[in-house]
């Protein structure tokens, strides 16, 4: 197999590192919720790619086709992405009563006034 049958998964691995740089690296809770989210897309990614066939097709019933692709992955991330969205608006909800509460969006801020609410 050659490099550019791989640039998918190398394309997987770049987004999954850029994510998880951005929840680390960062103070802002926003930017932390996005490099979440930037790594959510990256395992949807991931599982499409497994899911695929090569030369596969639907798995729908007709004439002429032997190989079908798994049509498991795709629901899985369907149920994800829901999971996914879920869990950004709740992190964002969280993040709206933390900023009314401390006054800022920076972790670093809200650790060393954490004893004055």
């Amino acid at each position: 197999m050659n490099i550019l049958g791989l640039l998918p998964y190398w394309i997987v691995v770049f987004l999954m590192m850029t994510g998880f740089y951005v929840v680390i690296a960062q103070s802002n809770l926003i930017k932390k919720i996005v490099g979440l989210g930037i790594f959510q897309v990256s395992v949807f990614v991931l599982y499409i790619l497994l899911g695929e066939t090569t030369g596969g097709t639907a798995p729908i019933m007709a004439e002429g086709f032997v190989k079908y692709n798994n049509p498991v992955p795709h629901v899985l991330i369907l149920t994800a992405i829901v999971v996914g969205v879920a869990t950004t608006a709740l992190g964002l909800a969280l993040i709206v009563r933390i900023q009314k509460s401390f006054g800022t969006v920076e972790d670093d801020e809200i650790a060393r006034n954490e004893g004055s609410w």
